[in-house]
């Protein structure tokens, strides 16, 4: 642990900290699929691998860099994109610019990223590499696991090959390329509160399975795999505009097939009906989302006949955040790797409580604090520390007179004050359910001794809780 003294003024700058977190966030949205090129043709990632920056910690660290440097233009963030196999030359990567939007995140994608078939692996990963124009490096960040297809499968898909399936709740994308032409794709985002085809950005929404005998005011949601002729329900994921229950359908040639029943595949062709309309259908119509009306198929009862703007590709992303603050220190050194806690486990209790916490890319130079409360961290390996957890007392605070549950986020703090936040919290609470007939939370009378350490023996032993915050 540090010493008394560097705790100490680390305690206070994590308390400044808490009060005004200045994070600096990388985003990083991405297929879940790549279709192989073969040959000489680029069959380049569509959707386009894109990066979000936000945070206040960007624009506070573009102000130091321009005072440092008396006004230079080294606080512009620029970077390269490329696959995990193509080792560190920036040479094979793709140039990032990035543009400030109006709501004042950077935005940049790469557009011309594609794999060859001379590359045989089955899954590969995006790496990012961030610097500021200065020629500081900020950092190398990792996309999630990408699949490598050969083609969108013709077949009819089976739930044992579950890569490929659609499960509800999953996030996906929908683009639309008229007459096949690359420069046509447009891809479904939303803007100003409302569905736009945009030919630059595009949005990931979930796909939630649907109740189709409830009315929309009651939308309960469903578990399982994403089967043609189901209702379903598409909700932006940035800002949870969400689109009228919709009818999913197969297209074959131009034609939505109405009693197609098997699971929905990656970059399959599909068309959305607006559930109890007469054959209204999501379409685009150059930069807008309009309602389209299919004609019945004079010769087949069981299709409809749509026109191309109708006619939609899906395919499942992923998405990856990583979130770091320097304001307790002037960092030098790239603030990678970026840590990422993806569970908590609790072990104990009483006076040792051990909590393992559990993700990707931790490192020996890591510290887990609770709140502003900084716990004896051991590095167990790349994917697990483990740490004792702070007695209530360092909160200031005695279990005797814990009435309410107290809630303290947890973070990761680098050896030189550099901040990850995330997305847990760490919660102590009072177990009501240990004296009968007696609330805990209700005032405690002064002849209380007898009372309150039966609460504390139970309270030691199962007063830990854990939450995730979405």
């Amino acid at each position: 642990r540090s010493n008394p003294y560097q705790s100490n003024l680390l305690r206070d700058g994590v308390r400044r900290y808490l009060q005004l977190p200045a994070d600096q966030t990388v985003l990083i949205l991405h297929a879940k699929v790549a279709q192989k090129s073969y040959g000489n043709e680029k069959r380049f990632f569509c959707p386009p691998p894109c990066v979000y920056l936000s945070g206040p910690g960007w624009k506070l660290k573009q102000e130091q860099i321009k005072a440092r440097d008396l006004g230079e233009t080294g606080f512009r963030v620029c970077g390269y994109m490329g696959l995990d196999s193509m080792g560190s030359s920036l040479v094979e990567t793709q140039k990032l610019s990035f543009e400030e939007q109006p709501d004042a995140k950077g935005f940049s994608c790469a557009k011309a990223l594609y794999i060859s078939d001379t590359d045989k692996r089955k899954h590969f990963r995006l790496v990012l590499r961030l610097f500021f124009s200065n020629g500081q490096e900020i950092g190398t960040f990792h996309s999630k696991l990408i699949k490598v297809i050969s083609k969108p499968s013709q077949k009819k898909q089976s739930l044992k090959n579950t890569d490929l399936c659609i499960s509800s709740g999953s996030k996906v994308s929908l683009f639309n390329r008229l007459r096949s032409q690359t420069v046509s794709t447009r891809y479904l985002s939303v803007e100003g509160g409302a569905f736009i085809a945009s030919a630059r950005q595009w949005a990931a929404f979930t796909l939630q399975l649907a109740d189709e005998c409830c009315p929309r005011s009651e939308f309960p949601l469903r578990e399982g795999y994403i089967r043609y002729g189901s209702v379903v329900q598409l909700v932006c994921t940035a800002t949870g505009v969400t689109l009228p229950p919709l009818i999913i359908r197969k297209v074959m040639k131009q034609c939505a097939m109405l009693d197609v029943d098997e699971p929905i595949s990656q970059l399959h062709k599909c068309a959305f009906q607006l559930q109890g309309s007469d054959r209204m259908y999501l379409c685009l119509s150059t930069e807008k989302v309009i309602q389209f009306q299919a004609s019945p198929c004079p010769k087949e009862s069981n299709r409809e006949l749509l026109n191309d703007g109708s006619c939609w590709t899906i395919i499942s992303t992923e998405t990856v955040e990583y979130t770091f603050s320097e304001s307790l220190a002037c960092v030098h050194e790239p603030v990678s790797p970026v840590p990422l806690i993806a569970a908590l486990q609790l072990t104990g209790g009483g006076d040792v409580a051990m909590l393992e916490v559990q993700g990707e890319y931790f490192h020996a130079h890591l510290k887990v604090w609770f709140g502003d409360v900084e716990a004896e961290t051991m590095y167990r390996s790349p994917k697990s520390l483990v740490c004792v957890v702070p007695d209530i007392s360092a909160f200031g605070s005695d279990w005797r007179w814990l009435r309410y549950p107290l809630t303290v986020p947890l973070l990761l703090i680098r050896d030189d004050g550099l901040i990850y936040s995330s997305s847990f919290t760490f919660t102590y609470t009072p177990e009501q359910s240990c004296v009968p007939g007696r609330q805990v939370l209700s005032d405690v009378p002064q002849d209380s001794d007898k009372l309150l350490d039966s609460i504390h023996q139970e309270f030691t032993r199962t007063n830990f809780h854990l939450f995730m915050q979405s």
